[in-house]
Formats: structure tokens, sequence, C-alpha cells
């Protein structure tokens, strides 16, 4: 616990008590809001990090058991040795100690050692041998060495592999070469119009390359377009060897043949190999960051409630299918129409629209952004510019997913009825009235907000935005009569066969009317109703508490807080109660009551704003109503965008253009960030500037920090 407490600087205490609780089964939501007096208020990204390092350091342990006893069958393990094993704290750390007694394959060090030449190696690495290497190798030539130099050869052999082997070595050349090696990339051959073509002859400080540039080179040489190798100068690096490894005795020349041979045959490629795979895990690192802060952004996104909605989903040879769904998220009626190639079905397209909306009067078509959106757009703009429908606008949506939804057993059994096409318009009108209600039915890694995320592990990936959508689910609280059971299980605590449980026993026995209910329900035990109790609502039930986030466990402690200000549960969310609660002194009442200050924080918010939802905090979506051609733009326009998508080197920036534009990170703001998450978000709306168009690329260059300045100014 005490280096989990040194790797992230929070205090001891809170460490043990968190991973007191996660052994106890308890899942992250849950410790992060209803165990804020155990763990110090830490949030969930910390108890996350304590996870992943408790993970990390309990297999680590193993890992040094394996290993000691290992070396102890070999009858080689010392006192100083074992020290150094247990003080290691990284895998590669232990690795090193390990190779020199790790089982090798035959090597030219074994064959020399086979030959009888070790001794021959230990003398030439005396200092107070003065005999010439020659001299003492004679002695050794016989039976399968023929000559001197044969003797000599074995011997170096011994030497490298010897040093080579030593863990100090190792991680003092690591270090160097993490510090001054270059990693440098070269073309197979010409490829002039590849999108790996700026790195034909390129270089950079491995200490400096960004982790996007490291996931772009390791994919341009996995397709076979790239050479890749870590260059820098061996001379310090040998020299550095050399001062420490060499005798002052006649074997000197012969030492300093077996380093320099030893450096560039074994050190030097096992080194790359490491510094390559520590690079890229970085670089998975990096990118599961940015992709797990952009989908929770995309999750968090605001609902538009109250809205009947069509959704389109483009396309060209088979049309474009299109769904009307009500407010509540209900089919209400599907079909087909062809405004984009080859039949370009203009009229067709907006006789259908036009009998829509005089039989449902629809608030807003939502267009899934894939092929044929641009040809269609210009359709829904037209029809919009055309109609008498004053409020009526259109939307462009991330369609990332959809079709994986669509041919789902979960989709089948939503709308057995329909084809796979006509589910996905019905997710992409759904995508705006609840994001977080219909993305938690597609797998996380098929929504495609990111980086790069096809080269990362898909467990490691899946288990990563898994708990991303856990947590959202979870921050946001779920309704317990309308949740699908995509949604319940995301619910913590609760599992896919737990979560259809629930789906099953309201279906036999109506709406939930109490929490308690949930205790009725099959295989939900008391350890999962204590975990999912808070986060599943039940509006206009029995107790006026089920409606809010406050644990059951809470309930007696709300119901003396509330006679504690002279108050009751039929003034929740009142305007008098939001009075009484400005005044109290909750560190007062803390004491007074025998609770904990955190908790009763939560309480009293909760009893502020029962039925909050924190989406609707965030900006809504931008609807348009004209559509605007790549040709139109201008540089110094400014246009009202949202932020589609974030990585490493910028913000891909929805303009209401066919493209997306770039916000590079240096165009962001005036002021020095670390990263473009830093500063926005999916779903952000931002003011941004056109500084370049590249009709030809199809490329919008943005600016923020003009706009910024301006706003300063």
């Amino acid at each position: 616990m005490k280096i989990i407490s040194d790797d992230t600087g929070i205090p001891y205490r809170k460490v043990k008590n968190t991973a007191a609780l996660l052994d106890d089964a308890q899942t992250v939501p849950f410790i992060a809001r209803y165990r804020k007096e155990m763990t110090g208020e830490l949030d969930e990204n910390q108890i996350r990090k304590i996870e992943e390092l408790l993970h990390h350091y309990r297999r680590l342990e193993q890992k040094k058991e394996d290993i000691l006893r290992l070396i102890d069958e070999q009858g080689q393990l010392s006192e100083e040795l074992k020290k150094q094993i247990y003080a290691s704290r990284q895998l590669t750390e232990l690795e090193d100690l390990y190779r020199p007694f790790r089982p090798k394959r035959k090597t030219r060090a074994s064959s020399a050692r086979e030959r009888g030449l070790e001794p021959l190696a230990e003398l030439l690495k005396k200092s107070a041998v003065q005999q010439a290497p020659a001299e003492l190798a004679a002695s050794y030539v016989g039976g399968e060495v023929s000559d001197v130099e044969m003797a000599l050869q074995g011997a170096r052999d011994i030497i490298a592999e010897e040093i080579a082997d030593q863990a100090q070595v190792r991680q003092r050349v690591r270090d160097f070469i993490r510090r001054h090696g270059v990693l440098r990339t070269r073309a197979r051959e010409e490829q002039k119009d590849s999108v790996y073509s700026m790195y034909s002859d390129y270089g950079e400080k491995i200490s400096r390359i960004p982790a996007h540039r490291i996931l772009a080179i390791n994919r341009g040489e996995k397709e076979g377009y790239l050479q890749v190798q870590i260059e820098l100068d061996e001379e310090p690096i040998l020299n550095l060897l050399y001062l420490r490894h060499v005798p002052e005795g006649s074997g000197a020349e012969q030492v300093k043949m077996a380093i320099a041979d030893g450096y560039r045959r074994l050190l030097f490629p096992a080194v790359e190999r490491d510094l390559r795979s520590e690079l890229t895990e970085k670089a998975h690192e990096q990118a599961l960051q940015v992709f797990s802060r952009n989908l929770r952004s995309l999750l968090l996104q605001a609902p538009v409630r109250g809205k009947t909605v069509v959704g389109i989903d483009p396309g060209y040879r088979t049309g474009c299918k299109w769904a009307v769904v009500d407010p509540t998220g209900r089919m209400l009626k599907t079909g087909v129409f062809y405004p984009t190639p080859p039949q370009r079905d203009i009229t067709g397209t907006q006789q259908v629209l036009a009998s829509l909306y005089e039989e449902y009067q629809f608030d807003a078509i939502v267009i899934g952004n894939g092929t044929g959106s641009r040809e269609t757009e210009q359709v829904v703009a037209d029809f919009i510019q055309q109609s008498r429908a004053k409020n009526l606008s259109y939307t462009i949506v991330s369609e990332a997913g959809a079709s994986v939804y669509s041919a789902s057993p979960l989709a089948a059994e939503e709308f057995p009825d329909l084809d796979i096409a006509q589910r996905s318009a019905v997710s992409i009108a759904r995508r705006i009235q609840d994001p977080l209600a219909e993305l938690v039915k597609i797998e996380p890694r098929s929504i495609g907000v990111g980086q790069y995320q096809h080269d990362i592990a898909v467990s490691k990936l899946d288990k990563n935005l898994s708990a991303v959508v856990e947590s959202a689910v979870n921050y946001v609280g779920v309704d317990l009569n309308t949740a699908s059971s995509s949604l319940l299980s995301y619910v913590a605590g609760i599992n896919r066969s737990v979560a259809s449980n629930l789906i099953q026993y309201r279906e036999e026995n109506g709406a939930y009317a109490s929490r308690k209910q949930l205790l009725d329900v099959p295989k939900l035990g008391p350890k999962a109703f204590e975990q999912a109790a808070g986060f599943l609502r039940i509006h206009q039930g029995g107790h006026p508490l089920d409606a809010t986030p406050i644990h059951p466990e809470s309930y007696d402690l709300t119901e003396s807080f509330l006679q504690y200000i002279d108050s009751n549960m039929e003034e929740i969310g009142s305007a008098a109660l939001s009075e009484k609660l400005a005044r109290v002194n909750l560190e007062q009442a803390a004491r007074d009551l025998q609770a904990g200050l955190p908790t009763l924080r939560d309480i009293a918010e909760a009893l502020r704003r029962p039925g909050r939802d924190p989406r609707t905090e965030v900006p809504p979506p931008v609807f348009r109503q004209d559509v605007l051609n790549l040709e139109d733009l201008q540089v110094g326009m400014v246009f009202q965008g949202v932020v589609r998508n974030v990585v490493d080197f910028g913000a891909f920036v929805d303009i209401g253009v066919k493209q997306d534009g770039l916000v590079h990170i240096s165009e962001i703001s005036r002021q020095h960030i670390r990263h473009p998450l830093d500063v926005v978000g999916i779903g952000d709306i931002v003011n941004v500037q056109v500084i370049a168009v590249d009709i030809e690329r199809k490329r919008i260059a943005l600016s923020m920090k003009e706009l910024d300045q301006q706003q300063r100014l």
C-alpha cells in the first residue's frame, strides 16, 4: 500500500481503506459515491488507479516468488540477489535480474563454455594478469578448439554475454538510449501518395516523440510502408561500458572487443525491442485515455427531450432508410427514399418528408454522417427552407456503431420486423433523444471516437471503455421503470443476467413502486442491492427518496436531517427547502447528527435538486436549417461548431460542411496547453475562425485562439 501511495501521491490511509473496499468486491462507482468517508473523497479516476496498481503489484509479487523459486532451484540465489528482486518495482527490472539465470537456447557463449573456455574468459577480465592473451589462450587449444583465435573468440563471446546480461548494464544502456536515442523511419520504397509519406525520411528523439506519431509509425511499419529503428551515437555508451568493465591487465583489448560485440549483437537489439515496446505501451495508454475521455463526453451529451424525430441512415444504391420516432423513443414508421445517386429522386424524397410532417408534425431531422450524407443533407436543408414549418431543423450525428447495433441480437429482438438499415435509422434518431441510453447498446470500441483504437489489444480496450460506460451510467442514474437491459447491465453490482431478470420482473409485476422490490428479483442479493440501489431511480413511487441518488442506507439519516432543519419529505425540491438548506451549517449538522460530512453534503444536494440530470448542464446539439458547401468557405469566416472528435494533435469541429475542420493544438488557445482535452471535449459548442481551406484535399484549418484573443480585448 505504501508503494501505491508513493506512486500516486494519495495518502496511505486513503489507499489502504480503498484497497479494503475493492477487496470486498465493492464497485468503483459505489465506493466513489457512497464511501467518501472511508476514501477521503477520492474520485473514480483515483480509485481506478489504485485498483490498477493493486493488480500490477500483486502480479509483480507473484512473479517475484516464481523467479526466486526458479533461481533457488539452480542453487544460485544469494541474499543480495534476493534483496534486489524484492526491491524491484517494474517488470522490466525484474526480468533484467532474472535474465542471467533464464534457460537459454544454444548461444555462442554457451558453446564456448562447453568447449571449456570459461576459465580463459575469467583470466582476460583480471587486472592482475600481464601475460599476453595469445599465450593465455594457447593452453586452451586442442579438441574442439582449433587455434588461438578460436579460443580468444570463444572467451570474448562469454564476456559479451555476461556483460550484456547484467541487470545494471541493461538498465544503464536503456536509460541512455531513452534519453538520447532517435526513432528513425525510412520508406521501404517511394510512396508519394501514401498517408505515411511524411515519415519517408523522418527522425525524432524518443524522449519527445508524441503518442499519436508512435502509433502512426507502428502502423506504417506493420503495413509494410516503413522501416523503423532507433539510432544514436554508440561511442559515448561504449566508452561508459569500457570505463566500468575493462581491466588494466593484458586482456583489456580483448574485453573491449567483447563489450563492443556484446553491445551491438546482444544488448542494443534487445534494448531497442524493449524501448519500442515501452513507447508503444505508453502510446496505447495515451490513446486509451483520449478514447475514454472522448467516449465519456459523447455519452454525457445533453438529451433532447420532448421532440418527435426523423432519423435518416444515408446510402447510395439501396437508398436512405428513414424512421419516425416519438419523444419516448418509440418507433412510429419506417421507410426508404432515394435522394442520392444513382436515382437522385429529390422530388420524391421531399414529397415523403412533407407527407411525414403532415402526419407526425416532427420537430427535427437527424442524419447519420455516413455514405451519402452530403447529398441527403442538401435535400433536407432545401425541404426545410421550402416548408412552412418555422421551427423545423436538422442535425448531423455520428453513425459510428449504428450498423453494429443494427446487426446485433439485441436489435433483432427489439425490432424483429425491420431490416438492418431501418434499425440503424431508429438508432440514429434516438441518439439525440437520449445519447446514453442508445449508445450503451453498442460495443464501446465500435463507437469510434479517439485515435488508433484499432491498434490496441481488444481485451484492454474493452475493459477500459466498459469502465467509462459504467462510470457514465452511474453518474447519471437509471430510471428503473424505463431502462433497457443494456442500460441496466452497466449499473454498479448488476450483470447482464440480473439486468434481464430486472426487466422480466417489471414485465410480470408491473412498474417498480419501491427500491425494496429489488430484493425480490432473482439473483439480486443483498450485496448487489447495496451496490446498485442508489443508482436506480423510481419516479412517483412509494417513497420520495427512491427518486433521488440518496442510498437507502441513508434514508434514516435523511429524515433526521430534514427534521434538524425543520423540514419534511413534502418539501423535497421546493424553494422553501432550498432556503433552509442555504442557511444550515452542514459541518455543525454533521457533528450533531453524528454523520459524515461528505455524505451529508450529497444528501443536501439531492434534496435541493432531486430529479437532476447532470447532462442538462451540457450544451445541446446544434441544429441547422441550411447547408454550407466547402467552396463557400473563405479565410476569416467565423462559425459556431460542434466538437466531433479530440485527438492528441487537435480537435475536429463540425461547422456544417461535409468535412470536419481541424483546430490544431497550436490554434486552440493562446495559453500553453498540454493536451486539447484540457480545453475542449466532444459535444462542446465552440466558436471557430477559418484560417485555411484546401478544396482539392478537402481540408479545413480552423482557429479558436484568434476569437479568444478578440474576446479578451
